[in-house]
């Protein structure tokens, strides 16, 4: 396969969801997903990082690559350690970060994710919980990421995904950006 990649399996997942299930209305505390993105307009999310707003100047937020914790990411601090930790094994620096709940019979409509931003960094999926297995397509490939698994995916193709199971689907999105880009992208050298 060249647009999917299998990096871990066999994550317990249950520390991630009990969080989540600990925070009273965790899923409606943002709806930019839903309202401002068409492709994602029937999934939810928790944003834990998200783009400087500071730094958006005059580009397109999509070419923005300048990121940070949102205020709501002190409530996770199970996926905040995850994402660092991963990002340290990685060598590589964290990005955008969302949980994103896709409910049954709900799809994400295919698209690319374009801009500056996406073409320099990494995507992942680690996923929280899915019923049947987690059905993408990017390209011409399909995978059916499974519970406790964390893929590496090509979001610069065509892709596509879908709940065919009886349940939400959760998965940790999220961007890196591999540390020999960070001088040429952010225009700094950090120790990682």
């Amino acid at each position: 396969m060249k647009y999917f990649k299998r990096i871990k399996q066999n994550i317990a997942t249950e520390p991630f969801l009990a969080q989540i299930d600990a925070i009273e209305d965790a899923w409606a505390g943002s709806t930019g997903r839903q309202d401002k993105i068409k492709v994602q307009r029937e999934a939810l999310a928790i944003p834990l990082r998200g783009l400087r707003k500071s730094a958006i100047g005059d580009r397109k937020r999509r070419d923005v690559h300048e990121s940070r914790w949102t205020t709501g990411s002190k409530q996770y601090p199970v996926f905040v350690d995850f994402l660092e930790n991963f990002a340290q094994e990685q060598n590589e620096i964290l990005g955008r970060a969302k949980v994103v709940c896709l409910p049954a019979g709900k799809r994400v409509y295919p698209h690319i994710d374009r801009g500056e931003y996406y073409r320099v960094r990494n995507r992942y999926h680690f996923v929280l919980r899915s019923s049947l297995g987690s059905w993408m397509k990017t390209g011409d490939e399909e995978v059916r990421m499974q519970e406790g698994e964390l893929w590496w995916f090509d979001n610069n193709q065509m892709h596509e995904a879908r709940n065919d199971g009886d349940e939400d689907r959760i998965h940790v999105i999220f961007d890196m950006l591999p540390a020999e880009l960070e001088e040429q992208v952010l225009g700094t050298q950090s120790v990682h």
